[in-house]
C-alpha cells in the first residue's frame, strides 16, 4: 500500500497544484453542462420571447432530475473508486466502476420511459400554465431523448476524473457545449424551428459528449475492466448510492424547490400587479444564472473529491484538511464575485435573456438581488456536504444536503408568502442559506477536530488518549 500511495501524485503532490489540476477541468465541464440551458435560454428569449423563457423554466426540473441521477451514481462511484485506490484495493475499485456503469444504463432508460409516458402531467405539476404548456411540451419531448446520454456522460466524467484524467473529462463536456452553441442559432433563427430547434441542438451536443465518455471505458489508467465486473452486486450498488446520496439530494431537493417556487410564483403572481407569467419567466432566468455559479462550486467540489478521498483512504488527514480549506477559500472568492454582479449589474445580466416591459424588469431585478443575497453561504454548504461523501461518510453529507433545501427553504417558500405574498418567495432563500450555514459550520468544525486528533495519534504525539479511544468518539 505504501508503494502505491507514493506513486500516486494524489498522495504527495502539493495540494494547491492538485486542486488546480482536478478542479479547473471539472469546473469547466460543469460550466459547459450548465451552458446547455443558459444558451438555450438566451436564444429562446431572443427568438421566442417571455413564454419561451417561462417554458424552459418549467422544463428545467427534468434536467435537474437527470443531474441528480448522474451525481448519485457518478460521485458515489468516483468516491468509492478513490477510497479503494487509496487503501490499495484495485479489485474493489474495478467492481465499483463496472457496477456503476450498469446503474447508469438502467436508470437512464427508466427515467426516459417515465418522463415520456407522463410528460404533460409532469410539466403541469412543475408549474406550467395553459399558455406556457405547449412550448414546454414541444421542448421537453425532444430533450427527453438526451437524458439517458446525459446520465451516462456526467456519471462517467466523474470516474474519468477520479482515474486521473481531468482534462479528458473536461473535453468530454466541452465538445457537447460547443456543438450546442453553434447549432442553437442555426436551428432557432436560420431554420426558424423555435423551441424544437433549441431542443434538437441540445440533444446533438449531448450525443457528441456521450460518444467521448463511452470511448474512455476501455482506457482506464488504474484498472482493467472485464465482463465479470459488470455483474450487479447489491452491496456494491448500495455503497455507491450511499456515497453519492448527498450530491444527489442537493439536486433532488433543488428540483422540489423549483416546483414549489414555480407554483407559488404563478399563484401569488396572479394576485399581484405582475401577473402569473412574468414572475415565472423572471425567476427562471435567476435560477439558471444561479445554477451557472453553483455549477462552478459543484465542479470545485468534484475536483476536491479524488484528493480528499485518496488521502483519507491513505490516512493522510493533514492533506485532507488542507484541501478542504483551500476549496472553501476558492468558493468564497467565486461567490463573492457573483454576489457583486447580482447586486450591481442585475439589469445587464437579465437583458442577455431577451427584452421585457417595465414590470418584468422591476420584478426580475428585485428577485435577483434578494433571492441570491447569501449565495456565499450556499457555496460553503455544498462543498461541505460533498466533502463528507468523499471521505466515506455519506450520512453526514446527506444531512447537510437536506438542511438548506428541504429543512429550511421549502418550508420558508410555503410560509413566508402567507405574510409577504410574492415577495416572501424572495426572502426565503437568504434565510435558508444563513440557517444551513450555521448547521454546516457545526458539522465541519467537529469533523476537522476529529481528523486532527487522529493525525496526532498516528504520529504518536497525542496527549489525549489511545487510538481506540479516538475511534469510540468517531
Amino acid at each position: 500500500m505504501t508503494i502505491q500511495t507514493t506513486k500516486n501524485p494524489l498522495g504527495f503532490e502539493k495540494i494547491s497544484t492538485l486542486l488546480r489540476k482536478f478542479a479547473v477541468p471539472s469546473i469547466v465541464a460543469m460550466l459547459v453542462g450548465s451552458l446547455y440551458n443558459i444558451v438555450d435560454q438566451i436564444f429562446i428569449g431572443q427568438g421566442v420571447g417571455v413564454l419561451g423563457n417561462a417554458a424552459t423554466n418549467v422544463a428545467f426540473p427534468t434536467t435537474t432530475i437527470s443531474l441528480a441521477i448522474s451525481l448519485l451514481i457518478g460521485v458515489g462511484a468516483a468516491s468509492r473508486y478513490s477510497l479503494c485506490l487509496g487503501s490499495g484495493n484495485k479489485e474493489k475499485a474495478t467492481h465499483a466502476v463496472g457496477n456503476s456503469i450498469m446503474m447508469m444504463v438502467i436508470s437512464g432508460l427508466i427515467y426516459f420511459v417515465i418522463l415520456y409516458t407522463f410528460l404533460p402531467q409532469i410539466l403541469k405539476a412543475f408549474g406550467a400554465t395553459e399558455t406556457v404548456l405547449p412550448y414546454a411540451l414541444e421542448y421537453t419531448r425532444i430533450t427527453a431523448f438526451g437524458f439517458p446520454m446525459v446520465i451516462i456522460t456526467i456519471a462517467t466524467s466523474n470516474l474519468i476524473r477520479a482515474d486521473g484524467s481531468p482534462n479528458y473529462s473536461m473535453f468530454t463536456m466541452i465538445l457537447g457545449g460547443i456543438v450546442n452553441t453553434i447549432l442553437d442559432p442555426i436551428f432557432i433563427f436560420g431554420l426558424n424551428m423555435g423551441m424544437a430547434g433549441a431542443a434538437i441542438a441540445t440533444v446533438i451536443g449531448q450525443l457528441c459528449s456521450f460518444v467521448l465518455a463511452v470511448r474512455y471505458l476501455t482506457r482506464f489508467k488504474n484498472i482493467d475492466l472485464s465482463r465479470q465486473h459488470f455483474k450487479l452486486n447489491l452491496s456494491e450498488v448500495v455503497t455507491i448510492a450511499g456515497m453519492g446520496m448527498s450530491n444527489s439530494i442537493n439536486q433532488v431537493s433543488l428540483t422540489f424547490v423549483q416546483i414549489i417556487a414555480n407554483n407559488s410564483l404563478t399563484y401569488y403572481g396572479a394576485l399581484s400587479k405582475y401577473g402569473a407569467d412574468i414572475p415565472l419567466a423572471a425567476a427562471g432566468i435567476v435560477f439558471k444564472v444561479n445554477a451557472l455559479v453553483l455549477s462552478v462550486i459543484i465542479g470545485l467540489s468534484q475536483g476536491l473529491q479524488p484528493i480528499v478521498g485518496y488521502n483519507y483512504g491513505a490516512k493522510k488527514y493533514d492533506r485532507v484538511e488542507g484541501a478542504y480549506k483551500l476549496a472553501i477559500k476558492s468558493s468564497l472568492v467565486i461567490t463573492t464575485l457573483s454576489l457583486i454582479s447580482y447586486q450591481f449589474f442585475p439589469e445587464k445580466i437579465l437583458s442577455l435573456f431577451g427584452s421585457g416591459n417595465d414590470l418584468y424588469f422591476d420584478f426580475a431585478i428585485r428577485f435577483m438581488r434578494t433571492y441570491l443575497l447569501l449565495v456565499m453561504c450556499a457555496g460553503i454548504q455544498m462543498i461541505s456536504s460533498n466533502f463528507f461523501a468523499a471521505i466515506g461518510k455519506p450520512l453526514k453529507g446527506m444531512i447537510l444536503s437536506l438542511t438548506r433545501q428541504v429543512l429550511f427553504l421549502i418550508p420558508l417558500l410555503i410560509v413566508l408568502p402567507l405574510f409577504f405574498q410574492i415577495y416572501g418567495i424572495m426572502y426565503a432563500a437568504p434565510v435558508a442559506d444563513l440557517s444551513s450555514f450555521i448547521v454546516t459550520s457545526i458539522f465541519i468544525s467537529k469533523e476537522l477536530k476529529l481528523m486532527e486528533e487522529e493525525q496526532r495519534l498516528l504520529q504518536g504525539t497525542s496527549t489525549s488518549g489511545t487510538l481506540s479511544e479516538y475511534k469510540s468518539k468517531k
